[in-house]
């Protein structure tokens, strides 16, 4: 029998200067006993520098064709395909052929990604972004993480402040390409 998932909240007060998105989150996130923490706190991350009317999570691990976070128009067309660590080439490709726009957020080395997805036939491959957060932003972020967590979140300029309490974290969050 598989381990239960792990149901954690989320409200995060968020100031995405870049986008002029100023919001109050409230999520609930199931994390599956395979996710590690740092895949669950990028995927948190995702959806709220993301954020717009309709975005949503993924069922989860019972919908592999799926993306992790995604925004749809009114007749189903994906709008917005956002997957979360390293998807392989052939996942890229079809995210690509099935939505106007594909973002990936990392928690690894995204030169792995590019390294893999560098002999494959990608469609609209140049148009990919793809978005790292280091390790060391991750690990003492996780270190915080209980069932309900407070955030305030801002994005400014490319620079990412997480504060949880009286700690703050703070990353760049790195933009990549496929190509070019």
């Amino acid at each position: 029998m598989a381990n239960p998932s792990t149901l954690y909240r989320f409200k995060i007060s968020l100031s995405d200067v870049d986008r002029s998105v100023y919001e109050l989150l409230n999520l609930r996130v199931a994390m599956h006993s395979s996710e590690s923490v740092d895949f669950l706190l990028t995927r948190v991350l995702a959806f709220a520098l993301n954020f717009e009317e309709g975005l949503e999570f993924s069922p989860g691990l019972s919908t592999p064709d799926e993306p992790a976070i995604k925004l749809q128009d009114g007749g189903g067309q994906i709008l917005r395909w956002i997957d979360i660590g390293n998807p392989t080439a052939k996942r890229l490709n079809k995210a690509s052929k099935s939505a106007k726009s594909v973002r990936v957020y990392t928690y690894k080395d995204p030169e792995n990604l590019k390294r893999e997805a560098a002999n494959e036939r990608i469609y609209r491959s140049k148009e990919i972004e793809i978005f790292s957060l280091s390790a060391a932003f991750l690990t003492p972020l996780g270190k915080t993480l209980v069932r309900d967590n407070a955030w305030s979140l801002i994005h400014n300029d490319g620079e990412l402040i997480v504060s949880v309490g009286e700690e703050s974290f703070m990353c760049t969050l790195q933009k990549h390409r496929l190509e070019g």
